[in-house]
């Protein structure tokens, strides 16, 4: 059952305080609302968080073997291929052999890529403002940092 079905959305008065003041469940829940909101934006423009994810990798870091953009996405290889194979069909990347070593491939950001990237940037930036829009921008920066923190910290782990 999607996650969607499964967790309702709750009136948070009802909530007793004890459940209100979990860290682990807010979380969870924001997750969820994060989730909800990117990838209505994202799935209306016929992408996906992880395709989107890629294109940035590529715009941001350069080109990068599929195991590379794997492991810098945290895209599981054997899902990376499927990613790659729509991103490739739909023209916004390109597959390459290594010319350092002919079993892999480089994958390359086409300009086409670059050009949906810019209207899925702008996509993932309103989906940022509709679901921080209670916070001013200096909560904004300190909620970033405090989640970054807290990723670093258990993904280093």
């Amino acid at each position: 059952m999607p996650e969607r079905d499964r967790h309702a959305r709750a009136d948070p008065a009802a909530v007793p305080p004890r459940l209100r003041s979990l860290a682990s469940r807010l979380l969870g829940r924001g997750a969820l609302h994060a989730d909800r909101i990117s990838n209505a934006r994202l799935t209306a423009a016929g992408a996906t968080r992880w395709q989107y994810a890629v294109l940035v990798t590529l715009r941001d870091a350069g080109p990068a073997s599929q195991a590379a953009l794997s492991d810098r996405t945290g895209i599981h290889r054997s899902d990376m291929v499927a990613v790659l194979a729509a991103l490739t069909a739909a023209g916004q990347v390109q597959r390459l052999p290594d010319p350092d070593d002919r079993r892999r491939n480089i994958v390359t950001l086409t300009e086409a890529g670059a050009t949906r990237l810019d209207l899925l940037d702008r996509l993932v930036d309103e989906a940022q403002d509709e679901l921080l829009a209670p916070l001013s921008p200096t909560e904004r920066l300190d909620l970033v940092r405090l989640l970054q923190r807290l990723d670093h910290h258990h993904a280093t782990r």
